[in-house]
């Protein structure tokens, strides 16, 4: 199973995509996509949109998971985030793969054991699932953490199917 994993951003949004066999990860890529800062947001969404297709035609993932979002002090930025989230949430299912979403908490939780951990313990931590990719902490880490938490929060029947 191929899963694609979101992490939603208007300024520096990760992606990550793993093959899960049973519990066995396979690194097959990831990164970053950073709409233009001084573009108008809908400029910026469709950059982002057109980037997230691009990921899915090339690497073809069977489902995806994207990160919910968070409250934050600022209602701005949450509404901007929101929109970012609903891109990572449209394409993948305009492209016909089923999503799902996770909380921050849930996805360090998944991959560390802790929903407290901090963004150097969830890198450390891919660094030792996909051993050999030289993971650094960031949204490309995120990504693939969220990848690996939507592969072991997959009901085994959706996953048999896929």
């Amino acid at each position: 199973m191929r899963i694609l994993g979101l992490d939603p951003s208007l300024v520096a949004c990760g992606w990550g995509v793993v093959d899960m066999e049973g519990t066995k990860l396979r690194h097959i890529g990831h990164g970053v996509i950073r709409p233009p800062k001084s573009a108008p947001l809908h400029e910026r969404l469709s950059f982002l949109y057109v980037r997230i297709e691009k990921i899915i035609a090339e690497a073809a993932p069977d489902t995806a998971g994207v990160e919910e979002a968070f409250m934050k002090n600022n209602a701005m930025s949450a509404l901007k985030l929101g929109h970012a989230r609903a891109v990572c949430l449209l394409a993948p299912s305009r492209a016909g793969l089923s999503v799902g979403e996770y909380s921050a908490r849930s996805v360090k939780k998944s991959v560390t054991g802790t929903g407290a951990a901090d963004k150097a313990q969830v890198a450390a931590m891919i660094n030792v699932l996909l051993p050999g990719i030289g993971m650094k902490a960031g949204d490309a880490a995120d990504a693939l953490a969220i990848a690996i938490c939507h592969g072991h929060h997959m009901p085994a029947a959706l996953r048999a199917a896929l």
